[in-house]
């Protein structure tokens, strides 16, 4: 296992510098001016020569290379340098929003998991029942169904037709504290609209895998054993099956990024889709890098930790193989 992580490891170096690489470069061919972003409405009247200096001084007037190289070597020690957009280090700007999006992420993430292997079984037990042919239908559905759509009906519903939820934020309109009820509160229509849309592949990965599971001689013999169907679903047919899914989890973090960054701007979660947002408009270089190199690390840990729960598992799985 140690040695699987630490060859994850030295690999990922390379890629993560290939990556912010490619952030800089694209960042350089956008037709957006980052000195003109920085400026803001005072940029539309400065001058020719005012303009140039505001240039030298974020460095934007030097070669691509150049600045790369120099943000990589500072990132090495830890310093991301400063936001050109938000005005302020980019450490403190990823600090400031990252705890709310991994709460986000994290409790949608479990929402998926549990709900769809508990469906995934429910369904396998009998294949082509009326509760397998009515989750897996909307399971397809939910497929096809963009995170900002399902966000939307999701606020039109329970906030506006029902007005039992709060449509978005962190904290109710009036108040100047952060509480863990309110907290709480407006974390359920973010989290459940983004738990529900990486729903279907769990869904439908454990209901293959336990259905597969199911007509396996092991399943059957523990069944002419006399064993109860509890025990034979949960203790052998469910450990079967989850195999294929755990192999998911790594798959579905760019995804899970991708519909964070939809859902939180749909509920204006403070997570960092505002700052990326921004960034990405405003080429702030700095830190648009640290936030791909952000999104680029999540997704080797999310095939890293699928690598190990899969070895775990199934001990026929070798990690140093």
């Amino acid at each position: 296992m140690a040695r699987m992580a630490g060859r994850r490891a030295l690999f990922a170096v390379p890629v993560l510098g290939v990556v912010t690489f490619g952030v800089f470069a694209v960042a350089a061919a956008s037709p957006f001016d980052p000195v003109k972003a920085y400026a803001g409405t005072a940029g539309l009247t400065a001058s020719q020569e005012n303009l140039d200096q505001l240039r030298a001084n974020l460095g934007v007037d030097r070669p691509l290379v150049a600045r790369w190289w120099d943000w990589l070597t500072s990132a090495l020690q830890g310093d991301f340098g400063d936001s050109s957009v938000m005005r302020q280090p980019v450490a403190d700007v990823i600090a400031e929003r990252m705890g709310w999006s991994v709460l986000l992420a994290a409790t949608a993430f479990l929402i998926a998991i549990l709900l769809g292997t508990g469906l995934g079984v429910l369904a396998a037990r009998r294949p082509g029942g009326w509760l397998d042919r009515c989750v897996s239908s909307v399971a397809y559905t939910l497929e096809a169904a963009p995170a900002f759509w399902l966000g939307l009906l999701a606020i039109w519903f329970f906030a506006l037709k029902l007005d039992v939820l709060p449509a978005g934020g962190l904290t109710d309109a009036a108040s100047d504290v952060v509480t863990f009820g309110q907290v709480a509160s407006h974390l359920v229509l973010p989290a459940a609209v983004l738990g529900v849309s990486q729903l279907p592949w769990f869904y439908l990965y454990v209901r293959q895998g336990v259905a597969d599971a199911l007509a396996e001689d092991p399943v059957r013999g523990a069944r002419a054993r006399g064993l109860s169907e509890r025990t034979v679903l949960l203790g052998h047919a469910l450990r079967s099956g989850m195999l294929p899914m755990l192999t998911l989890i790594g798959s579905r973090v760019p995804e899970l990024i991708t519909g964070a960054l939809l859902v939180e701007t749909v509920f204006s979660w403070p997570g960092i889709a505002a700052a990326t947002v921004e960034a990405a408009t405003s080429v702030d270089f700095c830190l648009l890098a640290a936030l791909t190199v952000l999104a680029t690390a999540a997704v080797l840990l999310g095939n890293l930790l699928s690598d190990l729960l899969y070895g775990l598992a199934d001990p026929r799985v070798a990690f140093d193989g």
